[in-house]
């Protein structure tokens, strides 16, 4: 396709667009009329954390009181961090951008006519928009893809890993990447946008395709950018919980349609833990789970189940097609059975420090999306927010990617040249991957606390040793340099939850267990020091 041949015969676009989600996408079609464009993605341009989106789009249609709810929906879930400029930005563009989505050729479920709506955990009202009833992702990136390859001055380099990103007197000037036959180059551009997505991969369990990897964030930070608010990791309440099967979404839009959750005994519980019962905030859902499937010995656990047998009126086939095929792979139907669930790692609130402008700390270099942190999310993202914010943060990215009007720069030097790994190395670095994996499931999930951070750091120390000994003979491949991108991004977790000694949002401590806005109304902002260490500080936004 075109993209290999962009990749083959040329070393410079004007704009890289790292990722091919919402952010990445949106972003490459505001900047096409104004040079040659190369988005990068790792596999093809459908694999990403938008493609697996389930419940739908948050926008508020109906005018100004309906934004100024949407408004207040949003402070209220993240927790006393939402920076309020930023969501403000995000729920009044956000029906512009919706409505243009639209016009690009994006086709939502209608009902009579109408943009059909229903309602999710923390929303005041309906107002979520959903593509083939829990397929929403999937449409968006299927039209914003098709709209962006239908344009001439948009280039895609698929299968391709970015490995490094190329500073000079402190500015992004190019981009290392390998493709899939393991050939290594250097491109240059006058700007670079992370769009990237999230690092759920970092966690053995997680709703994330693979891909999530947390790679531009772990690039912005060996590159100098600070980081922000990367102790506040969403887990979503309701994954299926089944021992072989892989940790599925089960869409927060179930409960917007009335399921229940109900612990080992039958029971509902969730009125004990707030009064928005199963529509309460995903962070309070998913300690509640979480508790609740506790066993009372020591590794005995007990089975939470979400329950939608009462719920009448609804065709749940129809209305949840994908969930409905998926759990008819294991003998399991909405209609009839009690489908278990457990909490999975979803979501990062925290990433690449930007401004509203998607400009991040290091000059050239630009972040939209999961990737990046303006505070829109604050302590715990609200339902259905996050397309919203890679269409809206997105265009505002590329806009100031247009605005700064940055030359190319020189940067001649070659790439390292990619190397294979034989099968014994592959086995050997999937186990350094999976013990890092399991440490922060173990030490860094839903309930922390001094002790189990402070093993978390142990474990990672010994993760990170054993990678920097396995790539002294080892190098330049896509699973090794995803493997340093988590590493990274797995210590900077670490860090910042054991900084934040209170519990806020999605970042709970046993230790620490209330709110303390006098110290801690604040955004962390980690940023990478010499030989590796990285400090944190906190900052009122």
């Amino acid at each position: 396709m075109l993209a290999s041949r962009v990749m083959a015969e040329e070393q410079q676009a004007d704009f890289l667009v790292m990722g091919a989600g919402v952010a990445g996408l949106r972003a490459a079609v505001e900047l096409a009329d104004h040079g040659k464009v190369l988005v990068v993605t790792k596999e093809a341009v459908a694999e990403s954390n938008t493609h697996y989106a389930q419940g739908g789009i948050a926008v508020a249609m109906e005018g100004e009181a309906d934004v100024t709810l949407h408004l207040q929906d949003t402070i209220a879930a993240g927790d006393g961090l939402v920076y309020e400029p930023a969501a403000q930005v995000l729920v009044a563009e956000g029906p512009l951008r919706v409505s243009e989505l639209i016009r690009w050729g994006a086709h939502f479920d209608m009902e009579n006519g109408k943009l059909q709506r229903t309602r999710e955990g923390a929303h005041s009202l309906p107002r979520i928009l959903h593509a083939n009833g829990d397929a929403t992702g999937a449409e968006i990136s299927r039209s914003l893809a098709a709209y962006a390859q239908a344009h001439e001055g948009i280039h895609f380099a698929e299968w391709t890993t970015v490995t490094g990103l190329v500073v000079a007197d402190g500015r992004v000037i190019a981009a290392d990447m390998l493709d899939r036959e393991g050939t290594a180059r250097r491109v240059g551009a006058r700007a670079v946008l992370l769009a990237a997505g999230g690092a759920g991969q970092v966690y053995s369990d997680t709703t994330n395709p693979a891909v999530a990897t947390g790679d531009g964030i772990a690039l912005a930070a060996e590159a100098g950018a600070e980081l922000a608010d990367m102790e506040f990791y969403q887990f979503h309440p309701t994954a299926l919980s089944l021992a072989g099967a892989p940790r599925f979404l089960l869409s927060e839009a179930l409960r917007g349609e009335g399921a229940y959750l109900r612990n080992d005994s039958g029971e509902r519980f969730m009125e004990r833990y707030h009064p928005l019962l199963e529509l309460a905030p995903r962070d309070v859902v998913a300690r509640a789970i979480t508790r609740e499937g506790m066993g009372s010995e020591p590794g005995l656990a007990r089975v939470v189940h979400l329950d939608m047998r009462h719920v009448k009126g609804i065709d749940l086939h129809k209305r949840f097609p994908g969930i409905s095929a998926e759990l008819a792979r294991y003998g399991l139907d909405l209609n009839r059975d009690l489908i278990p669930v457990r909490p999975a790692a979803h979501y990062l609130m925290g990433g690449v420090r930007t401004g509203l402008d998607g400009r991040t700390t290091l000059r050239g270099l630009y972040a939209a999306g999961e990737a990046a942190c303006t505070g829109v999310h604050g302590a715990n993202r609200l339902a259905s927010n996050s397309l919203l914010e890679g269409l809206v943060f997105g265009a505002r990215a590329a806009q100031s990617m247009l605005a700064d009007g940055l030359p190319h720069a020189a940067a001649d030097a070659p790439a390292p040249q990619a190397a294979r790994l034989s099968a014994s190395e592959e086995q050997e670095l999937e186990s350094i991957i999976s013990r890092l994996q399991h440490a922060m499931w173990m030490y860094a999930g839903l309930l922390r606390e001094e002790e189990t951070l402070l093993e978390g750091l142990a474990a990672h120390a010994a993760c990170e040793e054993s990678l920097s000994l396995f790539a002294q003979h080892s190098r330049g491949t896509r699973r090794l340099a995803e493997a340093h991108a988590m590493i990274r991004v797995a210590h900077s977790i670490l860090h910042s939850a054991r900084a934040r000694t209170e519990s806020r949002g999605a970042h709970f401590r046993n230790d620490f267990p209330q709110r303390d806005d006098a110290h801690f109304q604040k955004h962390s902002v980690l940023q990478l020091r010499a030989g590796g260490e990285e400090s944190v500080s906190f900052e009122v936004w």
